[in-house]
């Protein structure tokens, strides 16, 4: 892991320096290493060699070390002193180096991390501001401070944990050369590119270890190496467990916090202690740890030879990382792009990162856009894909002949009447009609409906998922909804829509593939074609802003509605209509107003929350929490149900139910055998052959390129690895459940007695014991019976955004501490707001921030418009040549400039 925290001030990083890296602070004895200074700049200011206080304090101070003069020409306060980007290795790589008799991992893991810095190096940049110029300039120059570190922080009331790891200070200031002056860093297309280095540093790193005959396993993360078992990897993460443990119990999520968190409550170094014998207090602890466990005593460990890995070609790892990152972009930066492709190949040392570059850059399916300082990726496939679908919707405009020469008599007024007229009437084969949130949608099709049928047509109403269609569609009364996906595979459901009308509600759901189908089998079938949708709400999570695409770019005009009707406070429903139109801050200042956002203590950040979802409760009234993160969520439930227990509103009995989490790999994963781990869960969705579908498997073994599976009667398996589409993996936990607990379905299914449950579903436990749970639907009344391992449940107090797309309550809880910001969109927050009927109320840290967030838009960009822009700037002034760095590569487009607030960054991808 790589991990990047600015220091803001002098006095901070001084302390800093006294505190945590010289010897006379938490690192003493032989526990940590001599600090050195390298890089281009350190040898030009002529520091190279061990660090000293003097000369680390006064690069703190803006001066030169040797001269004493100024270095750079501004010293604000406010200006970022220092960057610290600090290197951890793997727990069983520290574990195995505290241990070992001689420093060959510590070499190992310096080598790596030197090599990434200097790859960082080599892409600073300074600001050009001089003669009317906003641009930046590569440098190529830093000054880099390298402390190295063999424990962590203890316990309470333990001892240090092995934890090999290396702090890089790097002091704000480089060298350019054009100007001739010495000038503050330009850090941010570094930190953007975070995730690409810590690729390239996995992969060095673990290829050191493998010449050095140590084996490799990846982890989800990273990577381990094998021969340690987990459970003394787990013996020593107590540090990590110890905040962990008090971030969960005070509803901590936010990375900047943990890390304040983790200043406030680590103890002091154990000052008395060598090396050598916190050496002998980890075997004891080892030993202690493994009684009862299988004798590791003969596993070896590090072999004699250096370790050879089968050939894998560097074209495959490039098309692993093109399959997985297009599955959900269209779009991408082409160090995203390698960061995947390193990432595959990390435990597998024939295959190196230069080869896989090669590889990459020679690549002719790629079609590359320069986009600044950043280079834009996307297929020839996506394109094809995007035009397809944009021409067959441009071809069928004017081709069909309209329902009606004139609009009839429509009940409606104002836009939805407009909008209805306009499909009743329009030759063309595809319309849309855009909803604002909250807006009558349903409304509008059900006059629209019944035009139809008094033209003498069926329509056929479906909807991306089942929730939309079964718990929006069928309760409307269009009792014959389906899915897209069911009607993309089913011939007779097709058949039906010849020369009829297809409607497709929450279209803006729907990728491009399965919009491109969708318009190509309304073509074959002459059937006309109706997108009701709202593009400023949540995309698909496949790859395509589908309904967007077609608007902008397709030039197919949808029909407006805009006037929203579900918010009963008018000053509420006026902020939510803001929010519609994208005007975040006139939607935030009317949210003020009504004194709608609250500001929380971030250390108790759920509180408040809490409190007041609660009395709504009580006072009757629905109420719904939402929230941009499971982590956030998970964190609000613990604590929502301890408050309803505490108020008698739920049972103090509690039974523990299997919990099946999706990991949501995509199917470029679903592929890679070392991406499953024993115990994990799998379900087939597709038939694959000898395997049912719907049938569930745990996996029971992973090695050999193999993922072995059981059944519940004892039945096995071989995963079929090529099948990736036919199933999804999971991981399985447990939840409480009591009396009068809220669930919600995660994946449809039926229960014991073959009663639909319809995924996003809410039910209330009936009673729940070890081997059953009662539920009941507390509007229909109907009841189901579940075993306690049906796993597809999970508790429905706090959802996220995205789930809660097309539900309505009296009053919403929206928790969004700093924590959640890097998941905060306009999509993510108009959805949320607008979820209400009367109130809403949004709990932050944060607000200024949260503002900032909330104004990115959230809209992936397309392949088409990736090269309709790249045309309009292809004759503008180039930017100046670049210095790269590795292999010169660009960075994302979704991430944003930093600023003092963001200045934290944990890359654990």
């Amino acid at each position: 892991m790589i991990r990047a925290i600015a220091t803001i001030s002098a006095g901070q990083a001084k302390n800093y320096f006294t505190d945590a890296l010289q010897p006379n602070g938490y690192y003493i004895n032989d526990q940590e290493l001599p600090g050195r200074f390298y890089g281009q700049l350190a040898d030009r200011l002529g520091i190279t060699g061990p660090t000293d206080k003097d000369t680390f304090f006064a690069l703190c101070d803006n001066t030169h070390p040797v001269t004493g003069e100024n270095l750079t020409p501004r010293n604000k306060e406010t200006r970022i002193v220092a960057w610290d980007i600090s290197f951890h290795v793997p727990k069983s790589a520290s574990i195995l180096h505290v241990l070992s008799s001689d420093d060959h991992i510590l070499k190992a893991f310096r080598e790596a991390t030197r090599e990434t810095m200097k790859e960082m190096e080599r892409d600073l940049m300074t600001r050009v501001r001089k003669n009317g110029r906003n641009e930046d300039r590569y440098t190529g120059e830093m000054v880099i401070a390298e402390f190295i570190h063999q424990t962590a922080r203890p316990a309470k009331g333990e001892l240090s944990d092995p934890h090999l790891h290396c702090h890089n200070i790097v002091t704000n200031v480089t060298w350019d050369d054009k100007e001739q002056r010495y000038k503050a860093g330009q850090f941010r297309e570094i930190n953007r590119s975070m995730p690409y280095y810590q690729a390239r540093y996995h992969k060095r790193f673990a290829d050191k270890l493998m010449g050095l005959g140590y084996k490799i396993r990846k982890s989800r993360t990273a990577f381990e190496i094998e021969g340690i078992p987990d459970h003394i990897i787990s013996l020593f993460s107590k540090r990590t467990n110890e905040i962990g443990q008090f971030a969960k119990e005070h509803g901590i999520t936010d990375e900047k916090e943990l890390d304040q968190l983790g200043a406030r409550t680590r103890g002091k170094k154990q000052k008395d202690m060598s090396m050598a014998e916190l050496k002998v207090e980890w075997r004891k602890q080892i030993r202690e740890a493994s009684k009862g466990k299988e004798d590791i005593g003969d596993t070896i460990i590090r072999h004699k030879e250096k370790i050879m890995s089968p050939a894998l070609p560097a074209q495959l790892c490039v098309d692993f990382a093109a399959k997985h990152r297009f599955e959900r972009v269209s779009t991408i930066s082409d160090r995203r792009l390698l960061e995947s492709a390193y990432r595959y190949a990390v435990g597998n040392n024939s295959v190196s990162i230069e080869e896989i570059t090669k590889a990459f850059d020679q690549d002719q399916n790629f079609i590359r856009v320069k986009e600044g300082y950043q280079t834009i990726c996307t297929t020839k496939e996506v394109l094809a894909e995007e035009r397809e679908m944009v021409m067959l919707a441009r071809n069928g405009q004017g081709k069909l002949k309209p329902l009606y020469a004139t609009a009839p008599d429509i009940k409606l007024e104002g836009q939805p009447k407009t909008a209805i007229e306009n499909v009743l009437t329009t030759t063309n084969l595809v319309s849309i009609i855009s909803g604002a949130a909250g807006s009558g949608k349903t409304t509008t099709l059900t006059e629209l409906d019944r035009h139809f049928k008094a033209a003498g047509k069926e329509a056929m109403y479906v909807a991306p998922t089942a929730q939309a269609v079964r718990e929006v569609l069928v309760k409307e009364g269009f009792t014959n909804a389906e899915t897209v996906a069911r009607l993309l595979v089913d011939p007779d459901l097709q058949n039906r829509l010849q020369n009829q009308i297809l409607v497709v509600d929450e279209a803006g759901l729907i990728g491009t593939r399965d919009m491109r189908d969708l318009i190509a089998l309304a073509t074959r079938k002459q059937a006309q074609l109706i997108l009701v949708g709202d593009s400023r709400q949540h995309s698909s999570v496949v790859r395509g802003d589908a309904l967007r695409v077609l608007a902008t770019v397709g030039k197919i005009k949808p029909a407006q509605i805009s006037k929203i009707r579900r918010q009963r406070n008018e000053k509420y429903r006026f902020a939510v209509e803001d929010l519609s139109k994208g005007d975040m801050k006139a939607a935030f200042g009317k949210l003020a107003d009504i004194e709608a956002i609250r500001e929380i203590d971030p250390l108790n950040p759920n509180a408040e929350l809490v409190a007041d979802y609660v009395a709504t409760i009580k006072r009757g009234k629905s109420a719904l929490i939402v929230s941009p993160t499971h982590q956030q969520g998970k964190s609000v439930t613990e604590d929502v149900r301890r408050e309803l227990q505490a108020a008698k509103l739920l049972g103090k009995k509690e039974a523990a139910a299997v919990k099946l989490s999706s990991l949501n790999l995509t199917e470029a994963q679903k592929g890679d055998w070392r991406n499953f781990r024993s115990g994990q869960v799998i379900q087939f969705n597709l038939p694959a052959p000898q395997i049912k579908r719907g049938s569930v498997w745990t996996i029971d073994d992973v090695q050999n390129c193999k993922v072995s599976l059981i059944s519940k009667d004892g039945e096995r398996k071989i995963l079929p690895l090529d099948k990736a589409k036919a199933f999804d993996l999971y991981e399985r936990t447990s939840i409480p459940l009591a009396k009068g607990d809220k669930i919600r379905i995660t994946k449809g299914g039926f229960d014991q007695k073959d009663k639909r449950l319809n995924n996003g579903q809410m039910l209330e436990v009936v009673s729940s014991n070890k081997t059953s749970i009662k539920l009941r639907n507390r509007e229909s009344k109907s009841t189901y019976s579940l075993p306690s391992d049906f796993g597809h449940i999970d508790h429905a107090y706090c959802t996220t955004s995205h789930s809660s797309q097309g539900k309505t309550c009296d009053e919403v809880f929206i928790s969004q501490p700093a924590g959640t910001f890097p998941a905060t969109d306009a999509k993510q927050f108009y959805v949320s707001v607008s979820r209400g009927r009367d109130m809403v109320t949004i709990y932050t840290d944060d607000k200024e921030q949260l503002l900032e967030y909330a104004e990115r838009s959230g809209e992936r960009q397309s392949a088409l418009e990736l090269l309709a822009k790249a045309r309009t700037t292809q004759h503008r002034s180039p930017q100046p040549p670049r210095t790269r760095a590795a292999e010169k590569l660009a960075t994302p487009t979704e991430e944003k400039t930093f600023n003092r607030s963001t200045r934290h960054l944990d890359y654990e991808p």
